[in-house]
């Protein structure tokens, strides 16, 4: 039986930040992080998941697959009071997705994605999130999700869509992982004039 992957799809500048300093829910992405995601909008050929993504052939082809093979999300609390719980539906639909938490908000918006709010830590929520994926993927995609997968040994593989910029400061993505080596084999390098997109596989 095939079983999907858990993979952390992100972001990140040169020197390693996901996001900016000040990051609040007028700008999820902090002073400059923006910049992250020009990617996702420096084409004119929209996702067949969300026409509001206009990207290059390559990053299209790029994001519609990672898309494609993602049968569920695991994120934090936090991100998801950062982006207003994407106003009831996440951009990539029919996907549904785990939040990790330690309380249940007492209301949420209504929209077409369907969220499960887990309480009782990060290996609960992958498992549940696998549940839900079946043979496809869990994609995990917050700097503090991240950090407690790879620390508990959850992630399989990695997906690092590297922008060129360094910001300097803000929110690291490596940070709090412990301090085991962790041997990484490269699966694929794509170069685009904007981004290079790194899939690494986690040796175990």
């Amino acid at each position: 039986m095939l079983v999907g992957k858990v993979i952390l799809d992100i972001s990140m500048s040169l020197d390693g930040f996901i996001a900016g300093p000040n990051d609040n829910q007028k700008q999820g992405l902090g002073e400059g992080g923006e910049t992250l995601h020009d990617w996702l909008f420096s084409g004119d050929i929209p996702s067949k998941f969300n026409t509001f993504f206009k990207l290059s052939s390559t990053n299209r082809k790029m994001f519609d697959e990672a898309s494609e093979s993602t049968g569920a999300m695991v994120v934090g609390r936090r991100t998801f009071d950062l982006v207003n719980g994407w106003g009831g539906s996440h951009p990539i639909p029919g996907v549904p997705v785990f939040v990790v938490t330690h309380s249940v908000p007492e209301k949420i918006m209504e929209g077409s994605t369907q969220f499960t709010f887990v309480t009782d830590g990060i290996s609960s929520a992958i498992k549940k999130a696998k549940l839900a994926a079946g043979t496809k993927n869990v994609s995990v995609g917050t700097a503090n999700v991240a950090q407690q997968c790879i620390k508990a040994n959850l992630v399989d593989e990695i997906l690092i869509h590297l922008v060129p910029v360094l910001l300097g400061r803000g929110i690291r993505l490596f940070d709090h992982i412990g301090t085991e080596k962790i041997q990484l084999e490269k699966i694929k390098v794509t170069e685009v004039s904007d981004v290079t997109h790194l899939r690494y596989r986690i040796l175990k």
